[in-house]
């Protein structure tokens, strides 16, 4: 056995060692003390791994570390979904065919909107009942005018028939709505858009605009009261009606004292300043008479024009002839109505133009239908900015069906 070669320590050798002495003494060591690494050919060649894994692998390594409970939950969460989704894909089948239906059935322009309430439908549909039924439907044809939205709920609807697939029909126990005149219509259809429907108190409806009349646009005033008649239709009590024209006359439909045709302040005061015009009306017997002037001023007014200013200049005497009746006067004496500044066509136009023709021109009235089934009422009118609303009700009605 080989002694072990003795490295000489820098106790026992020089004071300055040989540095390459010290590295022939490493060479003389036995190789089996140092170990040989294989060649890089004798092992077989594997792909470097750096540490990355596929989406794939990862996905299936964390499902599987997952509890049972939580993958439970997991596939119920995607079950509910799809179902849901195919709750409202029916949802809106449904609504789509309710609202084609309507349209057919009532002879409608447009299909209207049809809204089911509660959840899920499909349930609902094998149950033979939905929660409610909303319903809206624009521009349905009410006699001379047209109503801007009828919105109505049906709640608690039974269907009929073999659902889902077959239903024919339908009961609606309760029904709740409102129908909307709005002024935009009104103003288009009633006054040609000449005449313009307001909003002025809680049942008040304004009416203002021009109105032809022989040639002339006549400005229009007039008020219009809503209220219910009975539980099924609404009216309007026409009042305050008023034709000025221009600033010569106001013409008032009717019988009574204030109303007809009458001179304004201003025409009255121009005619007292007028010495021939005031003479011609002096002359006529009848308007004597109305404007209460006794005989002897009279005469003396149509002697001399001093006697006719000091009788015209009378506060009295304006006021007495704003008074006078022209209408009544026109049939007896056109000329002196055509003198005076008045059109003789318009003259033959007034008459014509009384409180029932005015009134019909400017109604706003409508009535419902009547249900083959079941009670359909009005509860409320209400003037508001947008137009009229009227609150309806309903019970026990039924729509479709053999």
């Amino acid at each position: 056995m080989r002694a072990p070669h003795h490295i000489p320590t820098h106790s026992d050798a020089d004071p300055y060692p040989n540095p390459y002495e010290e590295l022939g003494a490493l060479d003389d060591g036995p190789l089996e003390e140092y170990p040989v690494r294989a060649s890089a050919e004798d092992e077989p060649w594997t792909p470097p791994h750096h540490g990355r894994t596929s989406r794939s692998s990862r996905r299936r390594g964390r499902f599987t570390g997952l509890p049972f409970a939580l993958k439970a939950v997991c596939g119920l969460a995607v079950l509910a979904a799809f179902l849901t989704l195919a709750d409202r894909w029916a949802l809106l089948y449904a609504e789509h065919r309710a609202g084609d239906t309507l349209r057919d059935r009532l002879k409608l322009s447009a299909a209207p909107e049809v809204e089911i309430g509660g959840f899920p439908f499909l349930t609902q549909v094998a149950d033979s009942r939905l929660d409610s039924v909303r319903l809206t439907v624009p521009d349905v044809a009410a006699d001379r005018i047209s109503l801007a939205r009828v919105t109505a709920t049906a709640h608690d609807v039974r269907l009929e028939g073999d659902t889902p697939t077959a239903i024919r029909g339908a009961g609606i126990p309760r029904l709740d709505g409102d129908v909307l005149l709005s002024f935009d219509d009104l103003n288009r259809e009633l006054g040609a858009s000449q005449v313009t429907f307001t909003g002025s108190d809680r049942d008040r409806v304004l009416a203002r605009g021009t109105l032809p009349v022989a040639g002339h646009d006549l400005k229009l005033r007039a008020d219009a009261r809503i209220h219910r008649a009975g539980d099924r239709s609404i009216t309007t009590e026409i009042g305050g009606m008023r034709l000025d024209i221009g600033d010569l006359a106001t013409y008032r439909p009717g019988t009574r004292p204030s109303e007809g045709l009458h001179l304004t302040r201003d025409s009255a005061t121009a005619l007292a300043q007028e010495t021939s015009k005031a003479k011609e009306l002096l002359a006529v017997p009848s308007v004597v008479r109305a404007l209460g002037v006794p005989d002897t001023d009279v005469r003396q007014a149509l002697r001399s024009d001093t006697e006719l200013s000091r009788l015209t200049g009378r506060p009295r005497f304006v006021h007495q002839a704003m008074r006078l009746n022209l209408a009544d006067l026109a049939l007896d004496h056109p000329e002196l109505l055509e003198r005076l500044g008045f059109d003789p066509a318009l003259l033959n136009a007034l008459p014509r133009l009384t409180r029932p023709v005015l009134a019909d021109r400017l109604s706003l009235g409508f009535r419902l239908p009547k249900p083959d089934q079941g009670e359909l009422r009005l509860r409320d009118v209400r003037v508001k900015k947008e137009g009229i609303q009227v609150r309806i009700e309903g019970s026990g009605l039924r729509v479709g069906g053999s």
